[in-house]
């Protein structure tokens, strides 16, 4: 049955007998494809205003197309403010709006360890410990580690370097840990420390405050006025960050918000303060599926956001939203705290929303002129390769290591919007001759379309979509590898271009060479050539950081750590006796045998794990 041909969906009949229970609804057309998702406190109310009053052109579309509608009950308005966050996110439905970032957000994370570290993290919260943030960018998090470490001076290093230490850093040298790696602090005094970070990143600084100025009095009264001195410091600091910025929100913490639309583009824009301090800004583009009404795009935002993220005391935001209620009470009860939506300012707090809604349209700005250059580069590009149409999805290789150490492949992703950088891709390149570049890339391509064509042999859409346009940095020899393997694999449809730089290596310069040999020298104005040094450039910086951090690992992990019967306490017994890995390595098994703890079996096993012999 098509969508012309099925029976128009009576949704007053449906409404009748629906449940005033809170839960999630979902919209469906004829054909199975999902228009809408979306929460309701009373699911009878809700889902009866679509049909019920009159609706904007956007919804009354979508209304028309409604075949049948599907609803979920939950206890509480929260779990389905959780719900339907969850279900926008995997299923995208196509009237919904949807927030888009590809980056993950920054954390300050405090590990659960005996001597436990302070860093910033991002990504899965697969490390135990206690996780601080979100925080708009990776500069406050950097901001916030710095006075943790000129404050309370945890340590920042590694595990494996933490581990292996023989002598104090230069971070304890100009007074910014207090090096429990050599023991120069106990465990209690260490954990002493760790525990008024906590007090201080949780935004408990009062409490903070009263715990250090008691400390200081009792260290005073006991005489120990050298204690109490570095006490009086470290409450001075405190204070003094305390007031460096000022709200006049009474120090709770807080999240300004402000939307602007323009040309069927939106920008949310969002301003935190934490425990008095400014955090900084972060802008966020979401996808609108034709909505124009920027109290609905902020009320989704909301809905979206805070439901990934723990939301502060209050919220600001530059106008009232629909369902602000519900989704207060949603959000209040998820929380641990009271949490309020404020739309309605006086005095400063109205300019700190104002000022918010000014970067707010400055973002938006800037991103629409980045738009209308990318569309301009990409209609050069077209031109330029010949294309019938711009490439939908254009994915960039490039092979990086240092003499054939630690190889590592880039895979980047760009749309016509920019960098898809949740869909970046790293590869550990093994098994081939070392500095192999030519190997290297057949293996990485080989990997990246082999998954994709066995998921589409088995009738299943792949993870990674076919590209319409693959880059490769190189020249004829890596072009013929890109063609052998997508030859090979029967994929058809994809453009493939090698980018070769110049002989003197200038921006500019580049060669971009076809699968038939014909070639090309664009010069540095072609708008179609910039697209492509941008992806190309991303790729080199994609690579090269994974190639770093691949051989860093390999040099900062010691051998010992992959030894049974070597735990930390004999791995530092050993490296204390031997004066470090060299002195190990150069040490016979009848040597490493002395060294209390060890025993033969395991020194020859040591000795034989060192030179290769095991």
């Amino acid at each position: 049955m098509t969508n012309a041909e099925h029976t128009p969906f009576d949704g007053k009949a449906f409404v009748r007998d629906l449940t005033s229970a809170p839960g999630v609804y979902r919209m469906y057309a004829a054909d199975d494809t999902l228009l809408y998702v979306g929460k309701a406190a009373s699911l009878n109310k809700r889902v009866a205003s679509y049909f019920n009053k009159a609706l904007t052109i956007r919804i009354a579309t979508m209304v028309g197309q409604i075949a049948r509608i599907e609803v979920t009950v939950t206890r509480t308005p929260a779990e389905a403010l959780i719900l339907e966050n969850q279900l926008i996110k995997t299923l995208k439905p196509r009237y919904n709006v949807m927030l888009r970032d590809d980056k993950s957000y920054p954390y300050v994370l405090l590990t659960l360890e005996e001597f436990p570290r302070v860093a910033l993290h991002r990504g899965p919260r697969a490390i135990p410990g206690k996780y601080f943030g979100p925080y708009p960018s990776v500069y406050s998090v950097r901001e916030t580690l710095n006075f943790m470490h000129r404050l309370f001076k945890l340590r920042n290093c590694e595990d494996s370097v933490f581990r292996n230490r023989t002598r104090p850093c230069l971070q304890y040298q100009i007074g910014r840990c207090t090096a429990p790696c050599v023991g120069l602090i106990d465990a209690a005094s260490y954990a002493h420390d760790a525990h008024r970070a906590e007090l201080f990143l949780s935004g408990r600084s009062e409490e903070l405050g009263r715990e250090l100025t008691a400390e200081m009095e009792a260290a005073s009264a006991r005489l120990d006025f050298e204690g109490a001195a570095r006490l009086r410091d470290l409450l001075t600091g405190v204070r003094k960050l305390q007031s460096n910025h000022s709200l006049g929100n009474d120090g709770n913490d807080t999240d300004v918000l402000a939307c602007v639309l323009r040309n069927g583009h939106a920008c949310v824009m969002l301003l935190s303060w934490r425990d008095g301090r400014n955090l900084g800004t972060r802008s966020f583009f979401p996808k609108l599926n034709g909505e124009d009404s920027s109290a609905e795009v902020l009320a989704a935002f909301v809905s979206q956001y805070y439901g990934d993220h723990p939301p502060p005391r209050e919220v600001w935001l530059d106008q009232d939203i629909p369902e602000r209620e519900l989704i207060e009470e949603a959000l209040n009860e998820a929380s641990l705290h009271k949490v309020r939506l404020r739309a309605r300012f006086r005095g400063e707090r109205a300019t700190q929303v104002d000022f918010v809604r000014r970067n707010a349209d400055v973002a938006l700005s800037s991103e629409l002129a980045s738009n209308a250059a990318q569309k301009a580069r990409l209609d050069s590009l077209c031109v330029l390769l010949g294309l019938e149409a711009p490439p939908h999805r254009i994915e960039c290789y490039d092979i990086s290591h240092t003499m054939g150490e630690a190889t590592v492949a880039s895979c980047v992703v760009f749309d016509e919007n920019g960098p898809v950088r949740g869909q970046y891709r790293r590869f550990n390149i093994t098994g081939i001759t070392p500095g192999d570049d030519y190997a290297a890339m057949h293996q990485v391509l080989t990997r990246r379309f082999k998954r994709a064509m066995e998921s589409i042999a088995e009738g299943e859409a792949p993870a990674n979509p076919i590209p319409d346009l693959l880059l490769i940095d190189g020249g004829v020899g890596q072009l013929a590898q890109a063609r052998a393997v997508l030859n090979e694999l029967n994929v058809e449809g994809v453009a493939m271009i090698g980018v070769a730089k110049g002989p003197e290596r200038i921006a500019g310069d580049e060669t971009l060479v076809f699968p038939d040999g014909r070639e090309l020298h664009p010069g540095k104005q072609s708008p179609g050539l910039q697209l492509i040094q941008q992806v190309r450039d991303e790729a080199h910086r994609f690579a090269i950081t994974g190639h770093r951090g691949r051989r860093q690992k390999a040099r900062t992990t010691s051998k010992l750590e992959d030894i049974p019967g070597i735990g930390p306490r004999r791995r530092s017994s050993l490296l204390k006796h031997f004066g470090g890995m060299v002195g190990l390595k150069a040490a016979s098994a009848a040597d490493i045998a002395r060294v209390e703890g060890v025993n033969a079996a395991l020194a020859e096993r040591i000795y034989a794990a060192l030179h290769g012999l095991a």
